[in-house]
């Protein structure tokens, strides 16, 4: 009887803390996270686009990068080209070109870029255009923007 008795309280004494520091676990609170996309638009005016590269990163609140999509113009309408090892950094950089005749011009959505956002804080973004060109390879003036998604 003292060896029964013995065996149940060490199991009880084993057992209790395990569940203990189970149930703490389960009371952590888990940070907030939401999904939206940021749409990307470049204003190449009256020149046609025919290629661009650019970078966006965060640069305050938290993202994960998690998916790519591309733009509205069929010329643009596949995914663009990006850099892998920069979504570690809370950074994208994305590039794409069409040698076609149909280009856009004016205002065009370029790419939505799909993002995880972690925590209550609304994320601050940093978007530069490093180069926009025409068919012909020359460079073109152009203003980038983004629109935020729900």
């Amino acid at each position: 009887m003292k060896k029964i008795m013995a065996i149940i309280l060490t199991s009880i004494f084993l057992i209790v803390p395990v569940l203990a520091r189970q149930s703490e676990q389960d009371l952590t609170v888990q940070p907030k996270v939401r999904f939206a996309p940021l749409h990307i638009y470049l204003d190449s005016g009256n020149q046609p686009l025919a290629a661009f590269q650019f970078e966006l990163k965060a640069v305050a609140g938290q993202i994960k990068i998690v998916g790519v999509e591309g733009g509205q113009h069929k010329a643009f309408k596949e995914a663009p080209y990006y850099d892998p090892a920069a979504l570690a950094n809370d950074r994208i950089i994305i590039a794409s070109f069409n040698t076609g005749r149909e280009l856009p011009k004016g205002r065009t959505r370029i790419a939505t870029i799909h993002l995880q956002i972690i925590g209550d804080a609304e994320p601050d973004y940093e978007l530069k255009l490093t180069v926009a060109a025409d068919a012909d390879a020359k460079e073109i003036p152009a203003k980038i923007s983004f629109e935020k998604g729900e």
